[in-house]
C-alpha cells in the first residue's frame, strides 16, 4: 500500500498541474471545500442559495447568515474542510474501509447535484464524474477501484496543500482578491488577509503531514 500511496501522490501532484484533465479531476477538492462552506452554513443557522463550479477549479458558495459569528465560521470552513476530508480518507484507507469512503463519496456528488450546484460547468462535472465515478464501481475489478480510491484521497490531499498555498501567497500580493482570506480580513478587520492566508497553509501542510503519517510512519 505504501508504494501504491506514493506513486498516486506523485501523479496527483503532476496531474494537476496538466492545463484541462488536471483541472477536471482536481475539481474533487473544490466541490469538498465550496461543501463545506455549506455545511457549516447550515449548521450555523444560515442558509445555501447555491455552489458555482468553475472550470479552472475555482468555486463560488453564495450562502445567507443570521449572524457575524456564522458568516465567520462559514468563512473558515473551506479549507479546513478539504484537508480534513483528505485525513478522513486516508484514515478509511489505512483501516480497509474502502466502501465507507465511496459512500461519502456519492453522499457529496449527490447532494452537490441535487440541492446546490446549478451552473453549467458544475453540473456538467458532478454528472460526468459521478457517472464514470459509479460506472468504475459497479464494472472495475476490485483491485482497481481501490487503486482509483487512494488516487482520489491522495488528490484531495495534494489540491487541499496547493490550494492553501496559492491562496497564502495571493493574500500578499493582491489582498482583495484572495477569496476566503479576504472575507475573513473584511469580517475580522483586525487580522489581515496575509494571517488568514498563513493559517490555511499551515493547517493544511499539518494536516497532510497526519494523514501521510498514518501511511508511512505507524
Amino acid at each position: 500500500m505504501k508504494l501504491q500511496i506514493l506513486i498516486s501522490l506523485i501523479l496527483a501532484l503532476l496531474l494537476t498541474q496538466s492545463p484541462v484533465i488536471g483541472k477536471y479531476f482536481a475539481m474533487i477538492n473544490t466541490m469538498i471545500h465550496e461543501s463545506g462552506h455549506s455545511l457549516m452554513a447550515l449548521f450555523t443557522g444560515g442558509e445555501v442559495r447555491n455552489i458555482s463550479l468553475f472550470p479552472n477549479t475555482s468555486g463560488v458558495t453564495m450562502t445567507g447568515h443570521t449572524s457575524w459569528f456564522s458568516h465567520v465560521l462559514t468563512s473558515l470552513s473551506g479549507y479546513l474542510f478539504s484537508s480534513l476530508a483528505g485525513l478522513l480518507f486516508f484514515h478509511l484507507i489505512v483501516k480497509g474501509h474502502y466502501r465507507v469512503m465511496i459512500f461519502i463519496l456519492i453522499g457529496f456528488l449527490a447532494i452537490n447535484l441535487l440541492f446546490w450546484v446549478r451552473n453549467i460547468y458544475g453540473v456538467f462535472w458532478l454528472v460526468t464524474f459521478g457517472a464514470g465515478f459509479i460506472y468504475l464501481l459497479k464494472t472495475g475489478p476490485q483491485s482497481i477501484v481501490q487503486y482509483v480510491l487512494i488516487f482520489v484521497a491522495c488528490l484531495v490531499v495534494v489540491e487541499a496543500v496547493m490550494s492553501a498555498f496559492w491562496v497564502m501567497r495571493i493574500s500578499f500580493v493582491a489582498p482583495s482578491q484572495a477569496g476566503d482570506a479576504w472575507n475573513l480580513a473584511q469580517a475580522v478587520k483586525f487580522i489581515p488577509a496575509p494571517v488568514w492566508g498563513v493559517f490555511f497553509f499551515a493547517q493544511s501542510l499539518y494536516l497532510a503531514w497526519l494523514s501521510l503519517k498514518k501511511v508511512f510512519l505507524t
